[in-house]
């Protein structure tokens, strides 16, 4: 599946297109410049294309390429026309990494295999015109065309010779289409009307050439463009490119991202999610001012972590390079020596102690309880901590985060901790804390992650299941596909009892539905809606979404997918697909990370190296509640948090979904 499928779940649709234009009214085209013959027609066209959101060319797809897309979805404004492949051209696209750009070739076919659009709007029927667009079409899964599971449909709009309006919902607005006239009796538009759009009854018409003509929407009347080697290129949508506020000023850049994030904030109209923006504007403004004033790299990016704990919602997120890391470090670097985790019932255990340490100097023992720090119930001191990770979107995040920043210090700091060891008494114990790290490390969600493995790994348990770890949707696309098909035709072949998703450890990136492979049925995953600074609310954008089965289906006779906070993001997406199959069952300690905004188009680059997102975008269920966010993916069997399951070094969860599907 290629980017043409993920536009029809993201509300997104890739695309390039050449407009052919005339002069106003009914009159001829324009005359071709540098004394062109009239026979000539274009034959070869190059272009380049420029990115500054690089997450999609240079993360996720890995097979480039351009492709001559039919535009007939746009003239009949079907967002789920499926793009012919008889209709696609490939063409040849180099990628520059270094300089976010790319230069492509595209041979055009003698006699294309487009639909013809009569487009005269003469109220007669006449053949019409076949019209196209040059979109970005790198591959994803399968073959290199859009067809099949990889399907493209509705229209261009994410890198493409057209300019699309969001606002709009996608019409073009404006770059280039390539259209073929099969004789000189056929016309086109040489404008967009009144109405301001394209193929609609009040267009303006005029005669165009048989064969080839390139259309350049952004010229009155459109101009056609007859040489034989136009240079075409693409656009990046203006929703998606980063906002870029690097050389203003902090306070120009501050004042300039505060406005549009607060009035596109994806969540502005859910109690809770969003801040109060005048009262945070009053508190961080003046602290801006002075890392301006002071020239302070940190002052400025401290404003704007603060700037971030004001949100309830963990994909509102802060990067500030190395001031970051400074004073993550000075936060972190200092502990007591001991980590907790707290269990089903309500109890804080100490899960790790470091050798040498204050902890173990003073007696704590890995199995502790811990009752008290600092005079009061762990649970309210852990719940006044400031979590450095934050913000959160689940209660059961943030209180996960707390514990553990809870037992970091700065150098010098004391705890008073009362505690009773396995088989022992109650102890009280005043702790200094020092440098060590290990504490820290034990309890975070990602230890054993292996940042070298593979997108997806898998292999055949000991019990006869069949076992997927599905590591990240941040790679190569077609990398991930390849590996989860290769996995489940592995274990129909060797006929296992039953299949287990694990998606515990998995940060997110991008929406694959990988669901599709496992259900003839379709899954509705919402419709998309974003901010309209025309009507000033948010509306729907795209099609409503849904996963489509896949031509390759897979039955299994029990199934399990393995949920839990370290799931975020897209990986929510693919955890709520599965748990849209029927018959599977959804097992973990916790939900996932309930955070599912749509941050591509709220992506921003301050002064001083910083980067911030936030979310824009949003999807609404059938019901009308949000997709995921703040709730994530719930288990239908919770697996409680013991101190056997803490303690014994194992995997209780998965062994819980493997006795799910062998009954031992």
């Amino acid at each position: 599946m290629n980017i043409k499928r993920w536009m029809v779940w993201m509300g997104v649709f890739t695309a390039l297109t050449v407009l052919l234009t005339a002069c106003g009214g009914a009159a001829a085209p324009q005359a071709p410049a540098g004394g062109q013959t009239a026979a000539q027609e274009p034959v070869l066209i190059t272009g380049t294309m420029t990115y500054s959101n690089d997450f999609a060319v240079e993360t996720y797809f890995y097979e480039q390429a351009v492709a001559l897309n039919d535009m007939h979805g746009f003239v009949i404004r079907d967002q789920e026309w499926e793009l012919p492949v008889e209709s696609q051209v490939l063409g040849y696209l180099k990628v520059d990494k270094d300089k976010n750009s790319a230069t492509y070739r595209l041979a055009l076919p003698a006699r294309p295999e487009g639909e013809f659009n009569d487009v005269d709007q003469n109220g007669k029927e006449d053949k019409g015109v076949q019209i196209f667009t040059v979109a970005y079409s790198p591959n994803w899964a399968g073959g290199p065309f859009s067809e099949g599971d990889d399907a493209s449909r509705g229209w261009s709009n994410y890198i493409a010779s057209t300019v699309t309006d969001s606002e709009k919902e996608y019409e073009v607005v404006g770059g280039k289409l390539i259209i073929w006239a099969p004789d000189d009796r056929q016309q086109f538009p040489t404008g967009f009307g009144d109405d301001g759009k394209l193929f609609t009854a009040d267009d303006p018409v005029g005669p165009v050439p048989a064969g080839y003509s390139v259309i350049d929407l952004d010229q009155k009347p459109f101009a056609v463009i007859r040489e034989a080697n136009p240079v075409v290129d693409l656009y990046e949508p203006k929703d998606y490119a980063i906002k870029d506020f690097s050389d203003l000023s902090y306070t120009q850049a501050f004042d300039q991202m505060f406005e549009k994030v607060k009035t596109e904030y994806a969540f502005n109209d859910i109690p809770g999610k969003a801040p109060d923006w005048d009262k945070l504007y009053s508190q961080l403004a003046p602290r801006v001012k002075e890392a301006e004033e002071k020239k302070s790299a940190r002052l400025f990016f401290l404003a704007l972590k603060d700037f971030t704990y004001a949100f309830k919602d963990a994909h509102v997120g802060l990067s500030g390079g190395s001031v970051d890391d400074a004073v993550f470090y000075e936060l972190t670097d200092y502990g007591y020596g001991f980590a907790l985790r707290e269990l089903s019932d309500g109890s804080f255990l100490v899960v790790f102690v470091t050798p040498g340490g204050p902890a173990e100097s003073a007696g704590m023992q890995v199995g502790a309880v811990v009752s008290k720090i600092n005079g009061e119930d762990v649970a309210a001191a852990r719940d006044r901590v400031n979590a450095y990770s934050g913000p959160f979107s689940t209660d059961h995040t943030r209180k996960y985060q707390q514990l553990r920043y809870l037992l970091r210090a700065r150098e010098g700091e004391e705890m008073e901790v009362v505690f009773t060891n396995p088989g022992g008494s109650e102890q009280t114990a005043r702790l200094k804390a020092f440098p060590e790290r290990k504490s820290f490390s034990a309890t975070s969600l990602y230890r054993g992650y292996n940042p070298n493995a593979l997108p997806v790994e898998f292999e055949i348990l000991d019990s006869g299941v069949g076992y997927i770890k599905l590591n990240s949707n941040y790679d190569d696309l077609n990398l991930v596909f390849r590996l989860f098909t290769r996995a489940l035709a592995t274990f129909e072949m060797n006929e296992v009892p039953g299949i287990i998703i694990d998606l515990r450890l998995n940060s997110g990136g991008q929406p694959l539905g990988l669901a599709s492979f496992l259900t003839d049925k379709e899954i509705p995953t919402g419709q998309d809606e974003y901010f309209s600074e025309v009507t000033g609310k948010f509306e729907p954008s795209g099609a409503p979404g849904k996963i489509i089965p896949s031509e390759e289906q897979y039955r299994f006779g029990k199934m399990v997918l393995l949920v839990g906070q370290g799931c975020s993001s897209a990986c929510e997406f693919e955890a709520y697909a599965f748990s849209q199959v029927p018959g599977m069952i959804v097992v973990g300690e916790t939900p996932t990370g309930g955070l599912f905004g749509d941050v591509a188009r709220g992506q921003f680059v301050l002064p001083g190296g910083i980067s911030l997102q936030v979310p824009t975008g949003r999807t609404i269920l059938p019901d009308g509640t949000i997709l995921l966010e703040g709730v994530g993916v719930v288990p239908d069997e919770v697996v409680p948090v013991t101190a056997e399951s803490v303690l014994s070094g194992g995997d209780t969860v998965l062994d819980y979904a493997v006795k799910l599907i062998t009954g031992y």
